[in-house]
């Protein structure tokens, strides 16, 4: 058994178990991961995965278990490091951030920028992951903190959940679409009669998008996922058909060649909550990512909640709704400034 084989089990698990992913992130070739993954099962005598044919479904009770142990002989090599590094002066701290692409790409630049300038020694690890394998990152241990979406309440964890921004989705055509010159909003019996491209959470049974079709006694016709909310633009372009994605992924470059249209209306408000891993031992950096990207909460009382380990569900104050200044939303969707109320 080998580190190498140890961090590429938890590299497959953190990846949502897709071997692509998992091999260009540990700068792996595809068929070296899934042998290196072959020897430590051959070695254990054990299957760490239940598989459909050559697909990893999930990790079996002996595979959850080696993946624990394997989170923590990596952290304390991790640590060993770090002591070497200390003694050479060169000291480095990691923040590993599980989230999306939407967030890592469009909502979180600022705030890593703001961080890293308030912490210079500070090394930021995101993990681009799919949406509903987020929580279960940060719960093994594999994140310090969790950015995660709802069109609920509070997401279920065993962290500290924090109202971030609340958002909308909108529909995204080519500037040649039909839907393009409306005079008047979308609805949604239009929708359910065109091909959609929204994000891969759509396909699950659960998904709130298909829900609010299926309550309304409509079938979406999705023609196709990504995680990827620029990829769902290239397509959208392409003319595959209309997309539906988060404001927060709309770029003024975008208007180019597709328009946005408001969709706040059909679908509900979605919401961004930090989740805090409260045994983190990053506390300070933590609650400084927390002031950067949610200005609007106490950072005195997040401190507070992490300390006690109580949740102030419902007494955090009233969360602002996304903006960017100079955002493509902003032009599209006239929602008010970040930080306002409604």
């Amino acid at each position: 058994m080998t580190l190498t084989q140890l961090r590429h089990l938890v590299a497959i698990v953190d990846c949502g178990l897709n071997i692509s992913l998992a091999a260009e992130r540990v700068h792996a070739t595809q068929p070296g991961l899934s042998k290196h993954l072959r020897h430590l099962e051959e070695e254990l005598g054990f299957p760490m995965f239940n598989r459909r044919g050559r697909n990893l479904e999930s990790l079996t009770h002996v595979g959850g278990r080696v993946l624990e142990s394997a989170r923590m002989i990596l952290a304390e090599v991790d640590s060993i490091r770090s002591v070497v590094a200390t003694m050479h002066g060169v000291t480095r701290t990691m923040l590993r951030i599980a989230t999306t692409h939407t967030q890592a790409r469009f909502a979180l630049p600022a705030t890593i920028g703001a961080l890293s300038q308030r912490f210079p020694n500070l090394s930021v690890h995101l993990q681009p992951t799919a949406d509903a394998l987020l929580l279960d990152v940060l719960d093994s241990d594999g994140a310090d903190i969790a950015i995660v979406s709802t069109s609920g309440g509070p997401p279920k964890t065993n962290g500290l959940a924090l109202p971030a921004y609340r958002w909308h989705r909108v529909a995204l055509v080519p500037r040649e679409h039909a839907f393009a010159q409306l005079t008047r909003p979308l609805t949604l019996a239009e929708l359910a009669g065109v091909p959609l491209i929204s994000y891969d959470s759509s396909l699950k049974a659960d998904s709130s998008l298909r829900q609010i079709f299926e309550t309304a006694g409509l079938h979406p016709q999705i023609a196709m996922t990504a995680g990827d909310a620029d990829l769902i633009k290239t397509y959208v372009h392409a003319g595959m058909g209309v997309g539906i994605l988060a404001e927060m992924a709309l770029q003024p470059s975008d208007a180019e060649h597709l328009r946005a249209l408001p969709a706040d209306h059909l679908f509900p408000t979605c919401t961004t909550w930090i989740v805090l891993r409260r045994e983190s031992p990053l506390r300070e950096q933590a609650l400084e990512f927390v002031a950067q990207f949610a200005p609007h909460l106490d950072r005195g009382q997040v401190g507070q909640a992490l300390t006690s380990g109580v949740n102030f569900d419902g007494q955090w104050p009233a969360t602002p709704y996304w903006h960017q200044p100079g955002s493509a939303s902003a032009q599209v969707v006239p929602f008010p400034a970040r930080g306002s109320q409604r």
